[in-house]
């Protein structure tokens, strides 16, 4: 017999904002006249997908994987870091269900570019762009995010595998 066993996992990372665009984020390029801050391409919607994925998992966290110490990950791509831990998920026989993401930006208006970001995540991810959901708060003028200093993305995601009865539950 087997048992489908459900995780779920939330992801969050923030950025700081300096001037000079384009800014990195969801796995594209959105006009701006700030980018974000980071030692990698500091794109925080594909860390906070990233995260929401390990945790879900137990497999720790972005830091832990891709250290800002490493000057290995200086200036790297963030998609090819998701696609790395899909990629682990993966070979633990886990399956990707859905991701659910919110982006907290006062400017630019995300409008046109959040569905370009639910197709490149679902790429990414490998699974239907319907189970990616990706929205866009302001910070109303206030915070951090209102006054245009950070960028910061939250995710929560969904995974699933069917394993033998046999399969202790830390497996």
């Amino acid at each position: 017999m087997n048992d489908v066993h459900f995780r779920v996992g939330i992801g969050h990372d923030t950025h700081r904002l300096e001037p000079g665009g384009p800014l990195r984020l969801g796995g594209g390029t959105v006009p701006h006249d700030k980018h974000s801050v980071g030692h990698s391409d500091a794109d925080a919607l594909l860390h906070a997908v990233t995260d929401a994925l390990l945790g879900a998992a137990s497999l720790g966290d972005i830091g832990e994987l891709f250290p800002n110490t490493d000057p290995a990950h200086h200036g790297a791509d963030s998609a090819r870091m998701l696609t790395a831990v899909c990629e682990r998920l993966r070979g633990q026989n886990w399956r990707i269900v859905n991701v659910d993401c919110i982006v907290f930006l006062e400017r630019p208006k995300l409008g046109h570019h959040k569905n370009a970001m639910r197709m490149r995540i679902a790429e990414l991810l490998e699974i239907p762009a319907h189970d990616v959901g990706v929205k866009a708060k302001t910070g109303e003028g206030v915070d951090s995010v209102g006054r245009e200093e950070v960028v910061a993305a939250q995710c929560v995601a969904l995974i699933e595998r069917s394993s033998p009865a046999s399969l202790t539950p830390d497996s």
